[in-house]
């Protein structure tokens, strides 16, 4: 595997959310092949995808440790807590809620772009994957519903998208690309997981998704892929 066994010795891989199901596995399994650097609120030090400041504090806790960063997972999202749902119709549309998923499920993201991808070596292999979700297909939604969700991990999918582009010039062996982990039985999805749906272990999912990118070429750059590899409709 490419960049998973053995990772280089010499870099980094960071993961963003490690306090969540599938950024802890993630994390879990990379500890086997290197150096990795785990991420959350409750990290030390902390990263908050709200607070602009401790995202540029944990990638100079990064950048202290010596060692480029070879591989960078953005593992986080929001669908809802105790205040918001999901949205079933228009009617249910709140502001307060569609500012809370575009702040944690975009530019949050950003963010963590606009301070780590500048760790990415400029010569060689990187990767960076974030954790986006099929209902972000604007072309694959026949359903609708979930308006805060599916528009801010849309917009996800186009900030990811676009950085691809400006790192294609700056760092032309570095990957960036989409991710959906498929449904996975995490806090996030459990209210929402009905029989019949494959629900799997986030350990699987962790699995799945470092395949997936231990497989991809600079050529699929800017690409938005399913945890089996296959490419998704934007």
């Amino acid at each position: 595997m490419v960049w998973l066994s053995p990772m280089n010795p010499e870099r980094t891989a960071v993961i963003i959310g490690a306090s969540g199901g599938i950024g802890r596995c993630m994390a879990d399994a990379l500890r086997l092949a290197g150096a990795v650097i785990s991420f959350s609120r409750q990290s030390d030090p902390p990263l908050d995808l709200t607070d602009e400041g401790s995202i540029e504090r944990a990638a100079a806790h990064v950048a202290g440790q010596g060692r480029p960063l070879g591989l960078l997972v953005i593992a986080t999202g929001f669908l809802h807590d105790e205040v918001n749902r999901p949205e079933r119709s228009l009617r249910d549309l709140s502001a307060s809620h569609f500012a809370k998923a575009f702040a944690i499920n975009a530019i949050g993201p950003a963010l963590v772009l606009k301070h780590f991808t500048p760790l990415l070596p400029r010569d060689g292999h990187a990767a960076v994957a974030v954790l986006s979700a099929r209902v972000g297909s604007i072309g694959d939604n026949q359903l609708g519903g979930w308006h805060a969700y599916r528009a801010s991990k849309a917009a996800l999918n186009q900030i990811v998208r676009t950085a691809s582009v400006e790192l294609k010039r700056t760092r032309p062996g570095a990957i960036c690309v989409a991710l959906h982990p498929g449904t996975v039985d995490t806090k996030l999805s459990a209210p929402f997981s009905k029989s019949g749906l494959n629900v799997r272990p986030p350990e699987e999912a962790a699995a799945d998704l470092l395949r997936v990118i231990d497989g991809l070429t600079p050529a699929q750059t800017g690409c938005f892929f399913d945890y089996t590899g296959k490419p998704l409709p934007w």
